[in-house]
């Protein structure tokens, strides 16, 4: 079995394996910055370029229930960042996925960086990972950079179900 890879972009601190006294206190006087690591080389284009040529629809707060709540159709939804290679890789490969089920299954994309409140609600951790939601409650979710089997099983029992 393939090992799940993500990224990360919970609020992180790092703590040394030992503190001096001086050490210690060193740290409570220190502030620390709890915000997204993002990547520091800002000169080279997003990863996910080609998702803006995607005619998957972008969901927003206020787009999330028409599109995914009160759906008819089962909807699989993709958390993403812009600055992630392995959300790139599970984008294209659901692209080719979507394709065999034309008109059983609405695909929709969520940036967590735009829409954190959407990833919170719905405890997103890391990305990529996939959701799939039937009659508007969540179903099935695939975490990390999985081979195409894993999304396809998960696509067959939502649709079974």
């Amino acid at each position: 079995m393939a090992a799940a890879s993500c990224t990360y972009f919970p609020i992180t601190r790092r703590y040394p394996s030992i503190l001096t006294p001086s050490m210690a206190q060193q740290r409570l006087n220190t502030s620390y910055d709890l915000s997204f690591r993002v990547p520091n080389n800002r000169s080279r284009p997003p990863v996910l370029s080609m998702r803006q040529e995607s005619t998957v629809l972008e969901v927003t707060p206020g787009s999330w229930n028409p599109s995914i709540l009160k759906s008819e159709t089962p909807v699989l939804v993709e958390f993403y960042t812009t600055w992630c290679e392995p959300c790139e890789m599970v984008h294209e490969l659901l692209d080719e996925i979507a394709s065999d089920y034309p008109g059983q299954l609405e695909r929709v994309v969520v940036n967590v960086e735009q829409e954190p409140r959407v990833a919170e609600e719905y405890g997103i951790k890391a990305v990529p990972i996939v959701v799939m939601f039937k009659n508007g409650e969540k179903r099935e979710s695939v975490v990390g950079t999985m081979p195409k089997d894993f999304f396809v099983a998960a696509i067959e029992r939502v649709l079974a179900s």
